[in-house]
């Protein structure tokens, strides 16, 4: 196998996203997939099959305690983002800087808002996104508008939004990449959760990787899993994968790391040897650490005299105690709509009769709350006989449960009198990210602000891993910015 100039591992948003970026600079660039294309079946539209598991990969991950369970990562090409509810948000300017919560003070970046407003402007033009400026006070400042206007707003959406602003909040348009006319014409279903392999959602294959092909010196190679990183002093000289149950090793004078927060992690710590005894790019111990997940709750406002005739739902997000709202003023996250949880995907779920679940489903309205998941050093993912063990302590909970308890209010005086609440599980990755965190000190990140390993001159880690706050964001557009950031500063050196 000839050696590629640039070599990439994984196309995530981080790495497909990265690729089309680099893919006109003529450099002959290879990217390597686990996964085989995701191909479009009955099963992609169906609840049960969705939300029972039919697409999970047939792997186990441990708890803490040795427990196991089956994680909700995905590889395909395009990555987690096949399944993504296409939400393209931009962190709020103040989560650049240190912010003080209820549970902590969250580090900030170790570059400014404006800095990156670039990146989040090219990344939101390159991913279609739809959305709305004006609306949400919290809105970062935009150096152009959307290039599209909002997905629309469904009537009993619309109703929501007066009811809401009847109470003097402030919901707004939630940006979003999916063409909703595309999507439906895959069949009347939300597009949040369910895999797009029917077109509407700009995703890190249908964007990302579709404009990356168009280049004759970009190469995709599929079912490759790549085991370990192979290095001489501070350079990585070979990428050792199977494919086909044949080991493989493939050299490139650039490595990106982009598999993700676990894996991107699991893979430098299975990557150690006599001169790395603790991993890869890990002289600061900070490999697999500072794990974050965002503390997530299902959100459910329920009447009887109230129906839900939405077909997609998830539109609206409110940001009016993202910033604010705490006893002393402190952040506590952002609300959004969840997609349209129908009696099938309720019953798949819960495990209620589907009678029970059809009405439950038809007479509520479906929200989540999100608040940052603060860095922890103890809060990591790690290998334990090979095995990857996810150990994630929650953070800023108390934050967490005054944001449920004011939505709850909220619904309660718009006219849904029983609100409903699950918790996203501690032991599901939700937005995972944090574990090669970004910093100017070696002593104590992984990667520098362009994304260059620390200990070794030609890898760079480009996926959420890389990302030092969490935010109350989901980060599949601030992972885009930094490929994007990422990719101008590998241009500009030649």
């Amino acid at each position: 196998m000839s050696s590629p100039d640039i070599l990439i591992i994984g196309s995530g948003m981080g790495g497909a996203t990265l690729a089309a970026a680099l893919a006109p600079s003529g450099r002959k660039i290879t990217i390597l997939e686990r996964g085989e294309t995701l191909q479009d079946c009955p099963e992609a539209r169906d609840p049960k099959a969705v939300f029972t598991g039919f697409f999970n990969p047939k792997e186990s991950w441990q708890d803490a305690a040795g427990g196991s369970f089956q994680p909700n990562n995905y590889y395909h090409p395009g990555g987690n983002s096949k399944f993504y509810g296409a939400v393209l948000m931009r962190y709020r300017a103040q989560d650049f800087s240190p912010l003080r919560h209820m549970g902590g003070t969250a580090p900030g970046w170790p570059i400014t808002y404006d800095a990156f407003e670039p990146d989040y402007q090219a990344a939101e033009e390159m991913y279609q996104v739809r959305g709305a400026l004006g609306q949400d006070p919290t809105e970062p400042a935009h150096s152009g508008d959307y290039a599209f206007g909002p997905v629309p707003h469904e009537p009993d959406m619309l109703d929501l939004c007066r009811r809401l602003q009847a109470q003097g909040l402030h919901p707004s348009a939630l940006p979003l990449g999916v063409d909703i006319d595309l999507w439906l014409k895959g069949g009347a279903q939300t597009f949040d959760g369910f895999p797009n392999t029917r077109g509407g959602k700009m995703d890190a294959e249908s964007i990302g990787l579709a404009q990356a092909l168009r280049h004759p010196n970009v190469t995709l190679l599929t079912g490759a899993k790549v085991t370990r990183l192979l290095t001489e002093g501070r350079q990585v000289t070979g990428v050792a994968f199977e494919k086909d149950g044949v080991a493989q090793v493939i050299s490139a004078a650039l490595v990106c790391l982009c598999a993700g927060a676990v894996k991107s992690a699991t893979l430098l710590l299975a990557s150690g040897g006599a001169l790395h005894p603790e991993g890869l790019a890990n002289s600061s111990d900070q490999v697999g650490r500072n794990f974050m997940n965002h503390n997530i709750t299902a959100v459910l406002g329920v009447s009887p005299f109230r129906r839900n005739r939405s077909v997609y739902e998830k539109t609206i997000q409110l940001n009016d105690w993202y910033l604010t709202g705490g006893p002393k003023g402190e952040p506590l996250g952002n609300v959004q709509m969840l997609g349209r949880i129908t009696g099938e995907i309720m019953a798949a779920e819960s495990g209620l009769p589907l009678w029970v679940s059809r009405w439950l489903a038809d007479h509520s309205v479906h929200l989540m709350t999100m608040s940052e998941d603060l860095p922890n050093p103890e809060s990591r993912v790690f290998l334990r006989d090979g095995k990857i063990v996810l150990q994630w302590q929650r953070s800023n909970w108390q934050a967490h449960l005054a944001l449920n308890a004011k939505l709850a209010a909220v619904l309660k005086r718009a006219g849904w009198p029983v609100v409903l609440q699950k918790t996203f599980e501690k032991r599901t990755p939700s937005h995972q990210c944090g574990t090669a965190r970004m910093g100017d000190d070696p002593r104590t990140s992984v990667v520098d602000p362009w994304c260059r390993a620390h200990d070794l001159d030609n890898l760079r880690i480009v996926d959420a891993s890389v990302l030092p706050t969490s935010g109350a964001a989901n980060p599949s557009l601030t992972v885009a910015a930094v490929a994007l950031r990422v990719a101008r500063d590998i241009l500009a050196r030649g």
